[in-house]
C-alpha cells in the first residue's frame, strides 16, 4: 500500500504534536515525533549549526524507521522545511543538500497550524509574540516554493482536530464511507 505522508507544522506552541498524534490515532497509523525538542533539551549549551544539521539528518533516518510501521498514512510532527527555516533564521544559511531532500521527500500534504492558540513559554521555545506570525508566513512561502499542497488548520482542541481530519480526507479524496463505525477506523480501501 502506498503511504500518504502528511506533515503537521507551524510556529512554536501551535499544537503540532497533539494534532499529529491525534491524526495518527484517528487513521490508525503511526506518527513521527519531533526529534529536535528532546535533542536541544539534552544540550547543556547553546545549539550550533552542526547540532541543527544533526537534527535534520536524524529526522531523515527516523522517517525510514517509522515508515515500516505506517498503515495508509504517516504523520510528521515537523519536517525539513521547518529545519531549513530554522537554519536561515538563526544562521543565515542552510546545508545545500536540504533542498534535494525536501524535493524528493514524497510529502503529499502539509497541515500548517495557525497561531490562534496561546503561546506557552518553555525552556526550548524562542519565538513567541509577533515572531510566530513571521515564521508562519515563512513556512507557508517555503512550502509553496516546493509546490507542495497545504492547508491552514485553525481552531481550538477538538475543533482543530476535526478540521484537520476533514482537510486530510478532502485532500486525499477519502469519503466517510471508507471509515468503519467503531472508532472511525480507516479501512484503507
Amino acid at each position: 500500500m502506498d503511504i500518504k505522508k502528511v506533515v503537521v507544522t507551524g510556529p512554536e506552541s501551535t499544537g503540532k504534536t497533539i494534532l499529529a498524534e491525534e491524526l495518527a490515532s484517528f487513521f490508525k497509523t503511526t506518527w513521527i515525533p519531533e526529534y529536535a525538542r528532546g535533542y536541544i533539551m539534552g544540550l547543556n549549551r547553546k545549539y550550533t549549526f552542526d547540532d541543527i544539521e544533526h537534527i535534520a539528518l536524524e529526522q531523515i533516518r527516523r522517517e525510514k524507521e517509522f515508515l515500516k510501521s505506517a498503515r495508509g498514512f504517516l504523520f510528521y510532527d515537523t519536517h525539513l522545511i521547518v529545519t531549513k527555516i530554522w537554519f536561515k533564521h538563526v544562521f543565515g544559511h542552510y546545508p545545500e543538500w536540504m533542498d534535494g531532500e525536501i524535493e524528493n521527500s514524497g510529502i503529499g500534504f502539509f497541515l500548517v497550524c495557525n497561531t490562534d492558540i496561546p503561546w506557552i513559554q518553555d525552556p526550548v521555545r524562542e519565538n513567541g509574540g509577533e515572531m510566530r506570525e513571521v515564521l508562519l508566513d515563512m513556512y507557508i512561502r517555503e512550502i509553496k516554493s516546493f509546490d507542495i499542497p497545504w492547508a491552514l488548520v485553525s481552531g481550538k482542541s477538538e475543533h482543530r482536530t476535526r478540521s484537520a481530519i476533514e482537510l486530510v480526507r478532502s485532500h486525499f479524496n477519502i469519503d466517510s464511507g471508507k471509515f468503519t463505525e467503531r472508532g472511525s477506523q480507516w479501512n484503507g480501501n
